[in-house]
């Protein structure tokens, strides 16, 4: 039997084919829209403070607005809300286009691409399919959560490579355009598999999912995770620039993303759940994961330290980001787990708000060190990052959290692994 084996198997159940190839469509851009505003802003106003300002604004807007939009989504069902979600996105879209294009003022480019937060988290939704179909099957699941964190991978690896091309070779505003282009379609063609959609469920609890037991610590470890990826990329662009080589910054880190994309692949065929898999066994698994992070991201600092070699760090970067799908995967897992019944989706968006806040942080404090400091010293701050992740999620293990902490939320939320028998149905430009 093929390892690969699992993945036919999931895509020969009716309808995951045609909405997957929806969702592949719509997340792609999801790595295009920083890259573009970016290198349109900073082309068009020769202020890179100023491009960083408004995707920053941008983020911070989305961290607030995302979880209200996927809380409509739980509410009112995935294709009423994401269609009219992404079309007022694709406005502010546009109308950031327009007004660089038309030499607007800067405040009307702040508002502009706020107004894009109301974005789906379409891996969201498509993790929630899943869930909906592979209901009591935790190997399935498994594999698919899997595969949605590869296409992640997948997506952020080639949508800043695309954005950056199309900005330099057609024009500044062709990479937001397109992106925006490929979002609405993604959008409309995944909302059309209705056969696949979960069916809208009645929330067993009135509280938030930020506040359900288990997911304080969870989403905190999110958020610390996410500091990694902000930092690596920070350091890895100024690394690069300080070599004379700022154009292979994008390449080194696709080396990154790419390592990720394979070990998610491999993960997903890997045997997890059944009946044994409880809570706290999910707990410890993550944490292991994390742990098993920290300890490859010392590679990228100890290749800029010992070599100062550009190569040797894109290999180091490729080894590191092995780590990064099965922690993600696993957290995941544990998102779903913990978030009351009827609001996986919002459950999700803020495990990915989390991630964006940290991103937004880490980014920050890399930079602050790179400035100060080096640009290898940049490459500390992902480890202690890493190393702040790990003692969160050891210290969620240790306490036992997930374990009847996950059966005590209420009539939906019983022990699953990754099978979702609590499971509700349900990563923003």
């Amino acid at each position: 039997m093929s390892p690969f084996t699992p993945y036919r198997r999931l895509f020969a159940l009716p309808g995951t084919r045609a909405f997957t190839l929806g969702n592949l469509v719509a997340r792609l851009p999801m790595g295009m829209f920083s890259v573009s505003a970016v290198i349109m802003i900073a082309g068009a106003r020769g202020s890179y403070a100023l491009a960083g300002a408004v995707t920053a604004t941008g983020l911070a807007t989305t961290a607030v607005v995302a979880p209200w939009t996927a809380r409509l989504v739980d509410r009112y069902g995935q294709a009423e809300v994401a269609v009219p979600a992404t079309a007022f996105a694709l406005l502010g879209g546009t109308g950031l286009v327009a007004c660089v294009r038309l030499g607007a003022p800067d405040w009307t480019l702040f508002a502009a691409y706020a107004a894009t937060a109301t974005t789906p988290n379409t891996g969201g939704m498509s993790r929630a399919r899943w869930a909906h179909l592979l209901e009591g099957d935790a190997a399935a699941l498994h594999t698919a959560n899997s595969f949605e964190q590869a296409v992640d991978e997948l997506c952020f690896m080639l949508g800043p490579v695309l954005a950056a091309f199309l900005c330099t070779a057609l024009s500044p505003e062709a990479g937001m355009l397109v992106g925006s282009a490929l979002l609405m379609t993604g959008v409309l063609l995944f909302a059309a598999q209705r056969s696949t959609q979960p069916p809208l469920r009645p929330a067993a609890t009135s509280g938030s999912p930020v506040l359900a037991p288990g997911m304080p610590p969870l989403l905190l470890s999110f958020l610390a995770t996410g500091a990694v990826f902000g930092a690596m990329e920070v350091a890895t662009i100024a690394f690069a620039d300080e070599r004379g080589h700022k154009s292979a910054a994008g390449v080194v880190l696709a080396l990154q993303a790419a390592g990720s994309c394979v070990a998610g692949l491999l993960f997903g065929v890997v045997k997890r759940g059944g009946a044994s898999d409880t809570g706290a066994s999910a707990a410890r698994r993550f944490a292991v994961c994390v742990g098993a992070m920290a300890v490859l991201l010392t590679l990228p600092l100890l290749a800029v330290r010992l070599t100062g070699s550009l190569p040797v760090l894109a290999g180091a970067l490729l080894v590191a980001g092995m780590a990064t799908a099965p922690t993600m995967v696993t957290g995941m897992t544990l998102v779903q787990r913990r978030t009351p019944e009827g609001r996986l989706n919002e459950g999700m968006t803020l495990a990915v708000t989390g991630l964006l806040g940290g991103i937004a942080g880490g980014s920050a404090a890399g930079g602050w060190m790179v400035e100060h400091v080096s640009p290898a010293a940049g490459y500390t701050v992902p480890v202690a990052a890493a190393t702040t992740a790990l003692a969160i999620a050891a210290l969620s293990a240790g306490r036992g959290t997930g374990t009847g902490a996950d059966a005590g939320m209420g009539a939906g939320a019983a022990e699953c692994g990754e099978r979702h028998v609590e499971r509700v149905p349900a990563n923003t430009p």
